[in-house]
Parts: structure tokens; C-alpha cells; sequence
């Protein structure tokens, strides 16, 4: 059974390090390639787009795929919309694995807005001094919200902002080096994007720990119709259960 996996998180890691000792699955993984020197899976990989929906459905075609899976970024949203269509023409199942997104706990002072956008408004009614996790897309989006800002990203942005420090990293974070950045800048709001999983939510540890209010932007819905589960061992299950219907 030939499966596309579309990857790039870590889940997506681990579904690749399974298949390459599981026999009767060969699976590719497909990396968008906007991330310099990206980690890279077990097994074969290919990087880049496909060419919208209309080349996604001729490289499936063309190379016998029997399974997608996407295990994209929870804000991928169009990748996501392309492997739904795409799948669909071609007729071939869709799985879409999303890690669970975070949960509010006792102490954290969060608010929930639906976009970027939203997020750079509500800023100035919260806080003077913003420390953005949002990534580099959509960072843009800051440049006149009229506060002190420092963003960290992995790869840096194109243009280098000029409206605000940056810092290039890459999780996993931890909670006491969080603390630090926080109290070192003196930051009074976070902004986040619902990424969920564990190698980026020492942040907010250390948010709720200084009582500092976390502006939360939510995911992007799911295409209609599809099937979406939250952990490896499922997909696991899902792709085995597709290669015992091949027969």
C-alpha cells in the first residue's frame, strides 16, 4: 500500500518512523519546503508544492497512492482544503490528523479571537509590551498595532521587520527559559496560535505562572466531510485497516 503522507510536524515524523518497519507500507512525505533545514523523516521524502488541487490529483494518480494522510500544521489550513479536494477526485481516503489543541486551566487568563487580525486589535486593550509566537505568516498583521513587540520565528521573515525584535528558534522551549524571556523583556501579553502538543506550550506555563494574559488565535474549521482523528496510534490503526481492505 502506497501512502502520501503530508507531514512536516512531528506526529508526521513519527507516522514515517512507524511505516519504515511495517511491511506492506511504503509511505512518502511531503514537505512544503518553507522551513530551512527542516527535520526530516524516516523513509522517502519529497519536498515542495504539487501545483494546487489539479496536480495533487495527477501525482496521486500517477503514483498509485492508495492513502493520504495529513498530518499537517493545525493552521495549514489550505494544504489541508487542496489533500480534501484532491482526494476526493481521486478517489482515494483521506485521513487528517490534528493534535488536540490546548485547554484553558485554572490561573490562565486567555483570549480566544478567530484570526491574526483580531489578535493585532485586541493588543492594545490588553498590553504594552507583546511577545508574538505566531510563526513568521501573518506577522505582517502586527506591523501598526502601536506597541513594544518581539517575535520569535524559526526562519526569519521576508523583509526582516522593522517594527519589532526578533528572535530565530526552534522548540522544544522549556518552562524556566520561557520565565526568563518573559521577565528579561518584561512582556504584559502573549500571542499564540492554538498550535496544541507539548514541544511549544512552556509559554504558557510561564504565562499563567507571571499572570500574564495569552491572546489564543483559534484553528482554522476542517473541511466538511472529513475524517480527522488526534493521535499517531490512530492513524496507525486507520492505515492498517485500509491496507486489510486491499486485501
Amino acid at each position: 500500500m502506497k501512502v502520501l503522507l503530508l507531514g512536516g510536524t512531528a506526529e508526521a515524523r513519527q507516522v514515517a518512523a512507524w511505516s519504515a518497519g511495517e511491511p506492506g507500507v511504503e509511505v512518502v512525505s511531503s514537505l512544503a519546503g518553507r522551513t530551512a533545514d527542516a527535520r526530516l523523516p524516516e523513509g522517502e521524502v519529497r519536498s515542495g508544492g504539487f501545483g494546487g488541487v489539479d496536480g495533487l490529483v495527477g501525482w496521486l494518480a500517477e503514483h498509485q497512492v492508495n492513502a493520504v494522510v495529513d498530518a499537517t500544521h493545525p493552521f495549514a489550513s489550505t494544504m489541508t482544503s487542496h489533500a480534501a479536494e484532491a482526494a476526493r477526485a481521486a478517489g482515494v481516503p483521506l485521513l487528517v490528523l490534528r493534535r488536540a489543541g490546548w485547554r484553558e486551566q485554572v490561573g490562565d487568563r486567555w483570549l480566544w479571537v478567530d484570526s491574526a487580525e483580531e489578535a493585532a486589535l485586541a493588543l492594545a486593550a490588553v498590553g504594552s509590551r507583546a511577545f508574538l509566537t505566531i510563526g513568521r505568516q501573518g506577522l505582517s498583521r502586527f506591523a501598526d498595532a502601536g506597541l513594544w513587540m518581539i517575535a520569535r520565528c524559526v526562519d526569519p521573515p521576508n523583509p526582516i521587520p522593522s517594527w519589532c525584535e526578533l528572535i530565530l528558534d526552534r522548540g522544544p522551549y522549556d518552562l524556566h527559559a520561557e520565565l526568563d524571556l518573559l521577565r528579561h523583556h518584561q512582556i504584559d501579553v502573549l500571542v499564540t496560535k492554538d498550535s496544541g502538543g507539548s514541544m511549544t506550550s512552556a509559554k504558557l506555563e510561564a504565562a499563567r505562572e507571571l499572570g500574564i494574559p495569552v491572546v489564543v488565535i483559534r484553528r482554522p474549521a476542517l473541511p466538511s466531510g472529513v475524517a480527522a482523528v488526534e493521535t499517531v496510534d490512530q492513524v496507525v490503526d486507520w492505515l492498517r485497516d485500509c491496507r486489510g481492505r486491499q486485501g
